[in-house]
């Protein structure tokens, strides 16, 4: 629990902060655009790229080693990344810490597998689960109250201290585990994930910077990226060693829970992309202030993820995910109705019911993963659902992103144009988004206010066909976990159905 606490901590506690380093020194480092882009995705692409490995080395060597090696490369990362002197420093030591995240979080689940009988697995992964709830409310609040009193490098420097107790508890609490056998070891099929997941992440992701999956500079590692990949599916095939096991995705079960985790990420990182703008600069909240109000949804989650397993017990995988999903889809369309005047009720009703639609999600299916793999499959099955979440997540900050940047724009050029003062070569870069419409505004002075209803207005719009298309991809989630997930089990001595009874003469045993 310490581990997934820091590691969710870290990822969203960065995002309350980029205005600040942002800033010229001494309070910042005067970070560009860019910059604060490739902080945050520089862990992104790591992680992402090496779960999968890490989650095999941790079969091979030892899920505790792995654990705790993780952690120890994590709590550098941390503490370098809090006296970076540039931007490039910050980049660069946010990838160790995606490094060592990417060792951690496979490594926590197989323990999970390991440690508990497949009876109280649920049961673990509920609170598993619910401790991602937790640090995601918790980040906003640690990073925003860390900004008010300290320096910008105080967001990472706080993780160190919760490392040394998280590292020495495990070393002294945690029993090793690992596959009795782990067979041949695969190099070239290790070195096509690794490929393949990197151009695909990257691509992904420079397609959520140019607001433009089209571009060729996005198109060239996305394809190049999905081919590597088709590679290494084919490879894998072949051969009698393979480092991931395709015939795991013939279980319906299975494939259904990856593609419901992939979907719900997506829509659910998209909209926090998008949600941020809207609660700060649509709606003037101060970061802190944001931060509290996203509150509910981290509550829900964190209370209904370890309950999630009684209504699974009670009406089954199936119908509780698609609820869920349900729950989730409902949440993110009502973004499609908020503007300036929404009153904070509804808005912390959405929140509330999105984490309660994501408890009942992110447990089961999870639990779905796990199960479906035997137990020394442990560290793959973990990569395997970290990877999908993390792609899911990548994908819809750039292809949400994109759209409510194209839509963005379109909304507000035509002012952008009739705009007097504005200068002919700020216009195209003010139109790129809220923040640069606001930013020219600000510079222009008393002129540049006529600027701010447009500005506000176009960003909603743009908001709430974001937020529609999330809803949808959500229900698509719904649809196939609807058709795929099992059912409720029939509980061992109930009674056999008349076209299960033995026929006569056969002893029942």
């Amino acid at each position: 629990m310490f581990t997934v606490l820091i590691m969710v901590l870290d990822h969203s506690v960065l995002n309350v902060a980029v205005k600040t380093i942002a800033s010229p020194a001494p309070v910042g480092i005067g970070a560009t655009q860019g910059e604060l882009e490739w902080a945050i995705n520089s862990y992104t692409l790591v992680f992402a790229a090496l779960l999968f490995t890490a989650g095999l080395i941790g079969d091979r060597a030892g899920r505790r080693r792995t654990l705790l090696f993780g952690m120890a490369v994590f709590g550098i990362g941390s503490a370098l990344a809090a006296f970076s002197g540039s931007s490039g420093e910050l980049i660069a030591y946010r990838a160790v810490m995606g490094l060592g995240a990417a060792f951690v979080m496979p490594a926590t689940l197989a323990v999970l597998m390991n440690v508990f009988e497949r009876d109280e697995q649920p049961k673990a992964i509920g609170i598993w689960a619910g401790g991602v709830g937790i640090a995601i409310a918790l980040g906003p609040l640690t990073g925003g109250l860390l900004l008010e009193h300290f320096w910008w490098g105080s967001i990472f420097l706080v993780n160190v201290p919760v490392v040394v107790v998280g590292f020495v508890a495990m070393a002294l609490l945690v029993p090793d585990s690992r596959d009795p056998e782990p067979g041949r070891i695969d190099p070239v099929g290790v070195l096509l994930s690794i490929v393949g997941l990197v151009l695909l992440v990257y691509g992904i992701i420079h397609g959520g910077e140019l607001a433009s999956l089209s571009d060729r500079s996005v198109l060239l590692p996305l394809v190049g990226g999905l081919t590597v990949l088709a590679v290494f599916v084919v490879y894998e095939h072949r051969i009698d060693h393979p480092a991931l096991d395709f015939s795991y995705f013939r279980n319906p079960a299975f494939s259904a829970a990856i593609t419901a985790t992939a979907l719900a990420f997506l829509s659910m990182m998209g909209v926090a992309f998008f949600s941020v703008f809207y609660l700060q600069s649509v709606l003037g909240h101060s970061p802190l202030q944001a931060g509290l109000l996203v509150l509910p949804l981290a509550v829900a989650q964190s209370l209904s993820a370890p309950r999630a397993r009684l209504a699974v017990a009670r009406f089954g995988a199936k119908a509780t995910c698609t609820a869920g999903m349900m729950m989730i889809s409902t949440g993110l369309a009502c973004f499609a109705f908020f503007d300036t005047s929404t009153p904070l009720w509804a808005l912390e009703l959405a929140f509330f019911v999105q984490g309660a639609g994501m408890g009942h999600v992110m447990s089961p299916v999870t639990v779905t993963v796990m199960q479906a793999l035997p137990r020394e499959k442990a560290g793959v099955a973990s990569a395997i659902n970290n990877t999908f979440r993390q792609v899911g997540g990548a994908l819809g900050v750039a292809v949400l992103g994109s759209l409510l940047s194209a839509a963005y724009r379109g909304g507000i050029e035509s002012t952008l144009e009739r705009a007097p003062g504005v200068p002919d070569e700020a216009k195209h870069a003010a139109g790129e988004s809220l923040e640069a419409t606001l930013a020219v505004a600000e510079r222009l002075g008393p002129a540049g206010q006529l600027l701010i209803a447009p500005a506000h207005q176009a960003f909603l719009v743009a908001m709430h066909l974001a937020a529609l298309c999330a809803a949808t991809v959500t229900l698509i989630g719904a649809v196939v976990v609807a058709m795929y997930l099992p059912g409720r089990r029939k509980p061992a001595d109930a009674p056999a159905l008349p076209d299960e009874r033995p026929a006569a003469g056969v002893a029942r045993v």
